[in-house]
C-alpha cells in the first residue's frame, strides 16, 4: 500500500518512478490516469502544468506529454486525463494497457500556462475538446481553496457526451456562487434534449456569456484553429491581449523562449486603407478599423443588412481584390469564403480592397 503524504514527506522527483492507482472514463475515448509516487512523497506543481510520461511501447518507449487534469492542493496524487485520437500511438497504449498497478518514468511537472502564484483575480476559461483539462486543473484550484472564486468557465465540444468533467464542474457550480459555467456544442445528441448553447463559439455568445470578459484574463486551449478563431474575437472585441493565455495540444512551452509568437492581424486606426465600390465607380479613404458596412452606409451606399454582428448573412457581397479582416458569427460558410464573399458589417480592409457593390 502506497502511504499518505504528510507535512513532512518529501516532494516528488522526477528520478521515483509513479504507479498507476486508479483509471476512471470521462467520455467516449476519454479517460483519466491517477498516479501516486510508491514512497508517498508529495506533488508540488502549478495549476495548468504537465508532465511527461515514458510509455514502454513494444516497439520500443516513447514520450508523450499530458497536461495534469488534478489540483495542486490535493498533493497526495495526480492525474492526467487523455484523449484516443485516430493517429494515437502512446495514448491508445495507455487506453488499452495502463491500469492500477503499473508503474511508469515520468518527467515534470513542467510549463508556464498556468495560474500566477496568488490567484485572486477574475477568470475566464475557454475550451475546447481535451483543452478542458488545464481549466479543469485551474477552476478546480481555485475551488478547494474554500473561497468563492470569480470564473466564466466555456466548455466547447462536438456533443453533449464530449464535455469531459461536466459532472464535477456542474456539482462544483452548485457548491458555490462564482463560477458560471457554459457548455457549448457543435449539434446534440440523437432523441436527447439540449438546451444550452449550439453551434460554433462567437462572439455573440461571448456576450451572453460573460460580458465583463474586458475585466477578466482568458486562458485557453483547444485545437490550434479553436484557439486562432477567439483570439480574432478578442481582438476584434478590444481585449487587452496581454492578459491572454493559452495551451497548445502539441507543444507546451516549458520556457519562456518556446512562447509562441502570434501574429494575429490587428486592425491599426491610424493605418489608412481604402474601399472601391466597383458597381457604384465610388472609391473611398478609410482606415482598417472601419468596416466596409460603415462606409457604404456613410456614402449612401445601398448594400442590405440585417444584424450587423455577422451572424444572419445578409451583407454577403463579392470581394474583387485586396485582403480583409473578417470575424464573423457564423454568417457565412467557408466555401463562400473561398469562393470570394465577406460580410461587410465585419470585415475591415487592410490596404486597398476593391468589393462588388
Amino acid at each position: 500500500m502506497i502511504p499518505m503524504p504528510t507535512k513532512d514527506s518529501p516532494v516528488w522527483r522526477d528520478s521515483e518512478d509513479l504507479e498507476c492507482v486508479a483509471v476512471l472514463p470521462e467520455a467516449p475515448g476519454v479517460k483519466t490516469f491517477v498516479f501516486r509516487p510508491p514512497s508517498g512523497a508529495m506533488f508540488v506543481y502549478r495549476a495548468g502544468q504537465f508532465l511527461t510520461l515514458d510509455l514502454p511501447l513494444p516497439s520500443g518507449n516513447v514520450q508523450r506529454t499530458f497536461t495534469i487534469s488534478s489540483s495542486p492542493v490535493t498533493a497526495a496524487y495526480v492525474s492526467i486525463t487523455a484523449k484516443v485520437q485516430p493517429d494515437s500511438i502512446g495514448t491508445r497504449w495507455m487506453h488499452e494497457h495502463l491500469q492500477a498497478g503499473m508503474r511508469l518514468r515520468a518527467f515534470g511537472p513542467a510549463g508556464l500556462f498556468h495560474l500566477p502564484p496568488q490567484p485572486d483575480g477574475k477568470y475566464l476559461f475557454i475550451s475546447a475538446g481535451s483543452g478542458v483539462t488545464p481549466m479543469m486543473s485551474m477552476a478546480t484550484t481555485l475551488f478547494e481553496r474554500g473561497e468563492d472564486p470569480d470564473i466564466c468557465f466555456i466548455q466547447c465540444a462536438r456533443r453533449p457526451s464530449d464535455l469531459i468533467f461536466r459532472r464535477r464542474l456542474e456539482y462544483m457550480a452548485s457548491r458555490v456562487a462564482g463560477l458560471g459555467l457554459h457548455f457549448v456544442v457543435s449539434k446534440p445528441e440523437p432523441y436527447e434534449v439540449w438546451t444550452g448553447y449550439r453551434g460554433q463559439f462567437n462572439q455573440l455568445m461571448l456576450g451572453l456569456m460573460c460580458n465583463d470578459y474586458l475585466e477578466r484574463d482568458v486562458y485557453c486551449c483547444g485545437p490550434e484553429g479553436f484557439m486562432t478563431s477567439v483570439r480574432e474575437i478578442l481582438i476584434s472585441l478590444g481585449y487587452d491581449m496581454e492578459r491572454y493565455h493559452q495551451e497548445s495540444f502539441h507543444a507546451p512551452a516549458e520556457s519562456v523562449a518556446e512562447i509562441k509568437e502570434f501574429d494575429d492581424p490587428v486592425p491599426d486606426e491610424g493605418a489608412d486603407a481604402e474601399i472601391v465600390f466597383a458597381r457604384s465607380g465610388l472609391s473611398v479613404p478609410c482606415t482598417e478599423a472601419d468596416t466596409v458596412m460603415q462606409m457604404a452606409r456613410a456614402n449612401g451606399l445601398p448594400v442590405a443588412s440585417g444584424c450587423n454582428f455577422g451572424l444572419c448573412g445578409t451583407c454577403k457581397i463579392r470581394k474583387i481584390s485586396g485582403e480583409v479582416h473578417m470575424v464573423h458569427n457564423g454568417g457565412i460558410s467557408d466555401e463562400d469564403i473561398e469562393d470570394g464573399y465577406i460580410l461587410a458589417c465585419c470585415s475591415k480592409p487592410i490596404g486597398r480592397v476593391e468589393v462588388e457593390a
